[in-house]
């Protein structure tokens, strides 16, 4: 609900809701009318944000890709293993499996991830950006 108090100006809408509305409003069985009068929009004004889509003059802003600090740090002499957490419970997961995940990174084109819960995550230079985002999706879950 929006309470406008004072002279009646208009409304600046993000692209953001724009698409929302639009996309609303195209979805299977949805009533345009309905949808212009639930977001307080004139249906000319939906026809319109419609079109400008179709055009390709209204499109969500692209993603900004978010970069993570990172510290570079000498090898210790002894490499301290890295402790997987969830390791022991994978079912299936048998020795070889185990001692390679707590074996110390050797190629210079591997990278250690370590999350703040403990959780480590080694990757070589080999791995794909879907790949990577994946395993990183169901660690942090």
């Amino acid at each position: 609900m929006e309470i406008i108090t004072g002279v009646e100006r208009r409304r600046r809408w993000r692209d953001e809701d724009k698409l929302w509305i639009v996309a609303e409003a195209e979805a299977p069985g949805a009533v345009l009318a309905a949808v212009a009068r639930r977001h307080e929009v004139s249906r000319g004004q939906l026809f319109q944000w419609r079109r400008q889509v179709r055009r390709g003059e209204l499109a969500a802003a692209p993603i900004v890709p978010e970069f993570m600090p990172v510290r570079v740090m000498a090898p210790p002499a002894i490499a301290a293993p890295c402790v997987e957490k969830r390791a022991a419970a994978a079912p299936g997961a048998g020795h070889e499996a185990a001692s390679r995940l707590q074996s110390p990174p050797s190629s210079p084109g591997r990278i250690e991830i370590v999350l703040p819960d403990g959780t480590c995550v080694r990757v070589d230079d080999g791995v794909g950006l879907t790949a990577l985002r994946r395993v990183m999706t169901v660690v942090r879950a």
